[in-house]
């Protein structure tokens, strides 16, 4: 799968399925079993799953935000 298919895949996924896939690639990662370049490939998808966890947490947070209005800053 080229890099960037994988992450218009990654762009369409809820945070609780990109949660649950980085626990995965981590699990992989730490079982140690996979070559050089497969390790650096799940290194490479767990960079872009993180970064969509923390993409949807930062929308979560600003969506409170708004929601509380001008009283919370």
């Amino acid at each position: 799968m080229n890099p960037e298919a994988a992450n218009h895949d990654i762009a369409a996924l809820s945070y609780e399925q990109a949660r649950e896939e980085l626990v995965a690639v981590v699990a992989q990662l730490e079982a140690g079993a996979a070559t050089l370049e497969q390790s650096l490939a799940l290194w490479e998808r767990g960079e872009a799953l993180a970064a969509r966890c923390e993409a949807w947490l930062q929308g979560a947070t600003a969506r409170l935000d708004a929601a509380r209005g001008p009283a919370s800053e």
